[in-house]
């Protein structure tokens, strides 16, 4: 039986051109945290790939939060401590007063037609809702991107960033993460998303996928654009039940 509906974000509620969003983000940071230590903000550039990298890694060893990793590939390639207090409240401020008015222009950021729709038929159905956007951010900026996206953390029972989670999607272990800290099993958990390969887990662990990007994944239990799932997820949530039974 289905009790929790997970939400990914970017190309699931938001449309958003993600790679442009990622370069402004690190161009930004990079200015900022070079004039704290004094170096050149290009120097930063090839550091900032290697912590998302080491955060996406599926094949990690360690327990540490993603937040601590990407902090610990920082400080180990430039020198740099982000959780310096004064370091910690620039990137602070850069994230809650400078990231927000980034959705203009090439990332060209727009709520996804129907997933407001969608949201309130999950809590109309009175089932968990919940945000499992990637975690390689903080909060501040998934409140950013959900503020574009005509939702807000309100809307979630829980909210997945770097600083709660110890792996990435598509690792089982972060889904694992997110749903026991809902009280929830994976079995009852539907996940609502775009990529067919970090939205849908394919080893068997009993989370199923609703399907809302562009490809046609064999996995999906269910294919379609967001406006259509708004109307039928009461009648998926039914079916997957009766599955279950």
């Amino acid at each position: 039986m289905i009790r929790a509906v997970l939400f990914d974000l970017d190309d699931t509620l938001l449309r958003l051109n993600l790679t442009a969003f990622l370069t402004r983000y690190v161009a930004g940071a990079s200015r900022l945290l070079a004039s704290a230590a004094r170096t050149s903000p290009v120097a930063l550039g090839v550091p900032y790939v290697r912590a998302f990298l080491a955060m996406d890694a599926q094949d990690r060893q360690d327990s540490l939060t993603n937040e601590r990793l990407f902090n610990q590939t920082i400080l180990e390639s430039t020198g740099i401590p982000l959780d310096d207090p004064v370091i910690a409240d620039l990137m602070t401020y850069y994230e809650e007063e400078i990231v927000p008015g980034f959705s203009g222009g090439i990332v060209s950021a727009r709520p996804v037609e129907g997933a407001r729709a969608a949201i309130e038929a999950v809590h109309d159905a009175g089932l968990v809702c919940a945000l499992a956007t990637n975690p390689t951010f903080s909060l501040a900026c998934d409140r950013a991107r959900m503020s574009w996206a005509g939702v807000c953390e309100e809307d979630f029972a829980r909210v997945s960033t770097w600083s709660n989670s110890t792996r990435c999607k598509p690792s089982t272990r972060y889904y694992q993460e997110f749903a026991n800290a809902l009280g929830v099993r994976l079995e009852e958990c539907l996940m609502v998303g775009n990529d067919a390969t970090r939205d849908i887990v394919r080893d068997g662990c009993g989370l199923r996928t609703a399907y809302v990007g562009h490809a046609r994944p064999r996995d999906a239990v269910w294919r379609g654009p967001m406006e259509r799932l708004a109307r039928e997820l009461p009648e998926l949530v039914k079916r997957l039940g009766e599955q279950d039974a």
